[in-house]
């Protein structure tokens, strides 16, 4: 069904997974996407489909680990359509390990990404949304914001770091809708991104049963359609066949 209050969103971290499907399903019901990434060939492409497809898009190459690129990502959707409606702060990494492998430089990725792309997100659109008295930020958090597992220790420090902020964020902004989307395990490329063997390992184990992405899409579509007094402030969303 087509949605009845076209939007325009934001969606970072929006060339695989969640993302992905987000930008295909808003899309597909109506709303205006706009899709940011580091991978803009993949970009590119989702976006022919999405055109072919009869959908609104445009894209740009986005670092959100780098204000000044979030900013601008921010800027162009602006220029194109005069107004942001909706940021789903989607991009994450997830490069797990054991405390003991003393893998820093995969920690401060995460803090990079899973924390400041967060917040970069939020100052990219909020003065925007507040000079509105309207506007919705969605932020991507995890089952592992509420729970911590062996080698989950600085990926659920992002992920608790996502909540507060946005907890925080609702607080302080009457009019602007803050909404935490918490998946369970989700078909996707994070765990591509784990260097250490047996938890590679482990995790492949733990994600046989698992969420296709759309499931997440559907979810987001939801909460970006209920009406403007109405502010679904946290949804934790998992498989059916298990707790992951």
């Amino acid at each position: 069904m087509k949605t009845n209050q076209a939007k325009v969103v934001l969606i970072t971290g929006a060339s695989s997974g969640i993302g992905e499907a987000t930008a295909r399903h808003l899309a597909a019901i109506g709303h205006t996407v706009v899709m940011g990434a580091r991978r803009t060939e993949r970009l590119e492409k989702l976006a022919a489909e999405i055109r072919e497809s009869g959908g609104t898009v445009e894209y740009r190459a986005l670092d959100v680990t780098r204000l000044e690129d979030t900013q601008a990502f921010a800027n162009f959707a602006l220029e194109k359509f005069g107004q942001v409606d909706v940021i789903i702060n989607n991009a994450g990494v997830m490069p797990l390990s054991p405390l003991h492998e003393l893998k820093v430089d995969e920690w401060n990725r995460m803090i990079d990404v899973n924390i400041r792309g967060v917040l970069h997100g939020i100052a990219a659109v909020l003065p925007h949304m507040q000079s509105r008295k309207t506007g919705h930020v969605i932020n991507v958090s995890s089952i592992g914001g509420f729970q911590v597992w062996p080698t989950c220790a600085v990926y659920s420090g992002t992920k608790f770091a996502v909540r507060a902020i946005s907890e925080g964020l609702r607080l302080e902004n009457k009019d602007v809708r803050v909404t935490i989307v918490s998946p369970g395990v989700v078909e996707s490329e994070l765990a591509e991104t784990i260097s250490d063997e047996s938890t590679r390992d482990m995790i492949r184990d733990f994600r046989k049963v698992a969420l296709t992405p759309d499931a997440i899409a559907r979810a987001m579509a939801y909460v970006i359609e209920q009406p403007a007094d109405v502010d679904v402030n946290e949804l934790i969303i998992r498989p059916t066949a298990g707790n992951q």
